[in-house]
């Protein structure tokens, strides 16, 4: 909700194509994760370890974030801009968040465990 709030600010204030694009990029990529967890396909498509691609996604996000909605917030051209850049910026927190709490969930040396009881 928070990256889609950014575009429209970017979208609404006609922001430069990075701002726009980055914040687009961030709406898809979070629906993906949202569906791909909610369809149960990452059970399925067992080949490869979703947790810690939702990590490495949280990660590089927060590092194009921290760059672009600095200069969004520092360059503010109008309102709009500036908006979206602090959106953005809250985006990055929660990207961040979102990784540690992933991280320290998640193991990788010991077995996998379910949080869930087995049905």
């Amino acid at each position: 909700l928070v990256a889609s709030a950014a575009f429209l600010c970017f979208v609404a204030s006609r922001s430069r194509g990075a701002y726009t694009a980055l914040a687009v990029m961030e709406v898809v990529i979070t629906a993906l994760f949202f569906l791909l967890y909610f369809l149960k396909l990452d059970k399925k498509m067992s080949w490869l370890f979703w947790p810690l691609a939702d990590i490495f996604n949280s990660v590089i996000a927060a590092l194009f974030l921290l760059v672009v909605c600095l200069f969004a917030v520092i360059i503010k051209t109008n309102n709009g801009t500036l908006a979206g850049g602090v959106f953005g910026l809250v985006l990055l927190v929660l990207s961040v968040v979102d990784a540690v709490l992933l991280f320290q969930k998640i193991s990788l040396d010991g077995p996998r465990r379910r949080n869930t009881p087995a049905k």
